[in-house]
């Protein structure tokens, strides 16, 4: 039996598999997002080893671990957890979704070297210039850092006690050569940094180190547990819905939005801000269109019209073709394809008779039309997208999964029931640590069905999007 141990931005998840891959138990814990300024996200990482202590004390009492064999880790990516000499916590982790570098990261870009070696544009969001940030504005913390470690793998420091991360995590830190899938020290010395600041690196699919012999008593599980690399929250994706190799992808519609795709090779196009990431899989790579706030923009209207979101979706029928309305969903701030800190969320072309299901229609088009943007993005490098599956809460609105179909004019596969997201793809790759096993374990989900594109919508479709794209270039305070 594997455990996947996902830790999400608003809550962690452990999930128990058999040889077959089969469900057995899981548990989830909620987490809470402190945002003590405008543009800031943190959070206090006790709070997921408290989290994670639970979780497994829940699975324990559902179900057996005594043949446990792996666990594996998936986690968001990007954030900054700095630690001390004692590797206790400095200050609460900078989450991914965090603003407040803006001004660092554009120094860092203006700098070849890391486009070159990363082969991606240096976000806000990623974990080097907050390390910049906290230098100017912290330097007590920062003077004071010993090493820091994505959220993921200080999961990983309790459990084991190594400092250890993987590839696919790495690579959004701005410090890594995806390329060559090692940390560079040329980017570290451009950021005052060294190697020793630096976890250790081993592949997704490799062991990362061993369970503590006290959680295990503690858990039930036997000695010698392994812990598998595992892989940043979107890469453990891709191997729990089996998007591992070229021509494979997925829309996930999650908290933020992503459009995820397999390549066999590395081919960054940094311009087009699609991030060029190393997969949670030895040899291979991936390329994603991300936006930040897709089921987190439905939630936020939801709170505003004074309803549940589902309520909301489920009201629409069938899709139809985008009305006067169009909805920005950059409630904080934007990546693929924009990469602007800066721009917020916005309605236009509101009139007297835009009633509440046409602004739902328009936030749920807006996500769409921001998807269509990354997915334009993807294939403008080449990116091949032959077949496209479904994740995450908001795909299950009918209504918005038939948008995405009509905007990218491709079918939407819906997987049967079961969870094929990051806690599952961390169990797999714990699989492969455990036993040597490899991609072939990561096979795609059995398809519920097929949604297929509107055709008679696809061309009112690309209107909506050219009023979407207009929307964004006016000028905003």
């Amino acid at each position: 039996m594997y455990i996947g141990i996902d830790l999400g931005t608003s809550g962690l998840k452990a999930l128990l598999i058999d040889e077959r891959q089969r469900a057995v138990a899981e548990e989830t814990i909620p987490l809470t997002v402190q945002r003590p300024r405008d543009g800031w996200s943190e959070q206090d990482p006790a709070s997921w080893i408290a989290a994670c202590g639970e979780a497994m004390r829940a699975l324990a009492a559902k179900a057996d671990l005594g043949a446990v064999r792996g666990i594996g880790l998936s986690g968001h990516m990007h954030g900054a957890t700095l630690l001390g000499a004692d590797d206790h916590p400095l200050r609460p982790c900078i989450l991914w979704n965090d603003t407040r570098a803006h001004e660092e990261a554009a120094a860092l870009d203006s700098d070849p070297q890391f486009r070159q070696i990363t082969g991606n544009i240096v976000f806000p969001g990623f974990t080097a210039p907050k390390l910049l940030w906290v230098a100017k504005h912290e330097p007590d913390i920062f003077a004071a850092t010993r090493k820091v470690l994505l959220p993921k793998d200080y999961l990983r420091l309790w459990l084991t006690g190594r400092h250890v991360a993987e590839m696919s995590d790495a690579a959004g830190t701005a410090w890594f050569d995806t390329g060559r899938r090692c940390w560079s020290e040329a980017l570290l010395e451009a950021t005052t940094m060294d190697l020793s600041y630096m976890p250790d690196l081993v592949e997704g699919s490799e062991v990362s180190g061993t369970l503590r012999p006290d959680l295990a008593k503690g858990w039930g599980l036997p000695e010698g547990v392994v812990i598998a690399g595992g892989g940043g929250d979107n890469a453990a994706s891709g191997v729990g819905v089996g998007v591992v190799k070229a021509g494979q992808a997925f829309v996930s519609l999650g908290t933020s939005g992503v459009l995820f795709a397999a390549s066999d090779a590395y081919q960054p196009d940094s311009a087009s801000a699609v991030h060029t990431f190393c997969h949670a899989l030895p040899d291979t790579w991936h390329q994603m269109g991300v936006i930040l706030a897709a089921a987190d923009a439905l939630n936020w209207w939801g709170r505003v019209a004074g309803a549940d979101a589902s309520a909301l979706t489920g009201a629409l029928g069938p899709v139809r073709a985008p009305g006067r309305a169009v909805f920005l969903p950059y409630l904080g701030g934007e990546r693929t394809p924009h990469n602007d800190a800066a721009v917020r969320g916005s309605f236009h072309g509101l009139d007297h008779v835009t009633d509440r299901d046409a602004m739902t229609r328009a936030v749920l088009e807006g996500v769409t039309f921001a998807i269509r943007d990354s997915y334009d993005a993807l294939t403008s490098t080449g990116t091949r997208i032959d077949r496209l599956i479904a994740v995450g809460g908001g795909s299950k609105s009918d209504y918005w999964v038939g948008a995405i179909a009509t905007a990218l004019n491709i079918p939407v596969e819906i997987p049967q029931a079961g969870d094929f997201g990051g806690a599952f793809g961390a169990a797999r790759l714990a699989m492969m640590a455990a036993t040597g096993a490899g991609a072939e374990i990561a096979t795609p989900p059995d398809i519920a069905r097929t949604v297929e594109p509107a055709g008679d919508l696809t061309e009112a479709f690309a209107e909506g999007h050219a009023r979407y794209r207009a929307a964004y270039t006016k000028p905003r305070n």
